[in-house]
């Protein structure tokens, strides 16, 4: 029998729900499955020699990930509450804990601020591949498609505001009938346009030899370079540290919902994208000799490139241009969400005027960026465009800062025994049992302490 919480505790009234179980997966699943699985991770992977390092990162994500995950929806489903209030719910108002909530709030609207941009990018790169821009184009041609594109700041300032207007309305409608609608029929649409492409990329011409580099594993590949990678990738993809998890996890039921299965579930799936956005473009590169570690190019400079000279590779590229924007978009709503959620909170205004007040704020941060890519090129920060500085605060320091403080409070304030307690309300087939409790209490945390340290340095 599934454990059953005994509600005494003050819970917070009129605090939504998701209507379906699926809904809560597809949606959590949604935010963890984005740009930093189909943009981010191949080009890591190329860039890491391939097989070995996917699974690595699959190890990392089922080991150190998925407790950190599901501890954080836990804390989320306890208090009903957004990030912030939840930690002083959980502790009290100026207590250091309540950090997480800050700087993962803080991480979530920077990373969103850029995001948004490269957003843009993609918007007009769809636009631009319907009308055939990249037909029978050069390499050097789609460069300098590029190039004059994104040091166009007003055209990629209006490619930007069409995703914020779409994100708007879905995430101002509320939980169940925005949020979970939503991604309810964006995920599906995601798997099976990746599903085809795959299909498509792997029947072509000398791309099994592409399928056999990305899925068998070299450990000759192996050091100490591609584990760091693998768990900066691992961190990014899945979330940690951006207290998304905790505000979905506020939105389950609070005695029957089943966390760990969940839990595992969303990785698997998260892992799953990964796979399969691999399988879209290594085989393909591998056809056409082009090197796989082409960089954080190969989106927009390599993959055009490659539509071109594929047969049938105008809708190859429509289609992918419209599965990236779907995992922008899921991703996306996913920081609107829990950012509103909390100004809402904190500041005591509607749904409405928290969700367009988090938008204008994300997009007047997004403006140096997408300035930084043309007429601020020159502005450095730290040796870095404003671009690279706000990716490096918020990845390299914010939210390995923010998974830290995540640890730790689970294994010094909360504790493995509470930890273990509260995640098995509800749950069935999965429990989180005593042989948990080496990698909640020491591996994780120093693992976490290791990414952080490494991103400084």
């Amino acid at each position: 029998m599934p454990e059953k919480r005994n509600i005494q505790e003050s819970q917070p009234q009129g605090r939504e729900q998701w209507g379906s179980r699926f809904g809560f997966i597809m949606a959590t699943a949604g935010f963890a499955i984005g740009l930093g699985n189909i943009w981010r991770f191949p080009y890591v992977a190329g860039m890491n020699g391939g097989g070995a390092f996917l699974l690595i990162y699959i190890v990392l994500c089922l080991v150190i990930c998925a407790p950190l995950f599901i501890g954080e929806m836990a804390l989320g489903r306890k208090t009903r509450l957004n990030p912030i209030s939840g930690m002083r719910r959980l502790t009290r108002k100026g207590s250091p804990w309540v950090l997480f909530g800050w700087f993962g709030t803080l991480a979530a609207l920077l990373i969103i601020s850029y995001y948004l941009m490269i957003t843009g990018w993609i918007f007009g790169y769809l636009s631009k591949a319907i009308g055939g821009a990249f037909t029978n184009s050069s390499v050097e041609e789609v460069n300098h498609t590029f190039q004059v594109f994104t040091a166009n700041p007003l055209e990629v300032v209006f490619y930007t505001l069409i995703p914020i207007v779409i994100l708007g309305f879905i995430v101002i409608k509320g939980v169940k009938k925005g949020v979970e609608r939503a991604t309810k029929i964006m995920m599906p649409l995601l798997f099976l346009c990746l599903i085809g492409l795959a299909l498509y990329s792997m029947f072509l011409p000398g791309a099994i030899e592409g399928v056999k580099w990305y899925l068998m594993p070299d450990f000759t590949q192996v050091n100490s370079r591609m584990v760091l990678s693998a768990l900066g990738q691992a961190f990014f993809s899945v979330g940690i540290g951006l207290a998304a998890a905790f505000t979905y996890g506020s939105y389950v039921d609070p005695v029957k919902s089943d966390l760990p299965s969940d839990g595992i579930i969303i990785i698997v799936l998260n892992i799953l994208i990964a796979i399969l956005a691999g399988l879209v473009i290594f085989p393909a590169l591998f056809s056409l000799g082009i090197p796989a570690d082409s960089g954080p190019s190969l989106v927009f400079l390599t993959m055009p490139s490659l539509f071109s000279q594929l047969p049938g590779g105008y809708y190859f590229g429509v289609l992918f241009f419209i599965l990236l924007f779907i995992a922008a978009m899921t991703t996306a709503i996913g920081f609107v969400e829990s950012i509103s959620d909390t100004m809402a909170t904190l500041l005591k205004i509607s749904r409405i005027k928290s969700v367009w007040l988090t938008l204008g704020l994300m997009f007047v941060l997004a403006v140096p960026s997408i300035l930084s890519q043309g007429p601020w090129s020159h502005v450095s920060i730290m040796g870095k465009d404003i671009f690279e500085f706000v990716d490096f605060l918020s990845g390299n320091i914010l939210l390995p800062v923010g998974g830290l403080i995540l640890a730790l409070f689970i294994t010094f304030k909360w504790g493995f025994g509470k930890y273990m307690e509260e995640i098995n309300i509800g749950a069935n087939l999965l429990k989180v049992g005593p042989s948990w409790k080496p990698v909640i209490s020491y591996v994780v945390p120093l693992i976490v302490c290791y990414i952080l340290i490494s991103g400084l340095l």
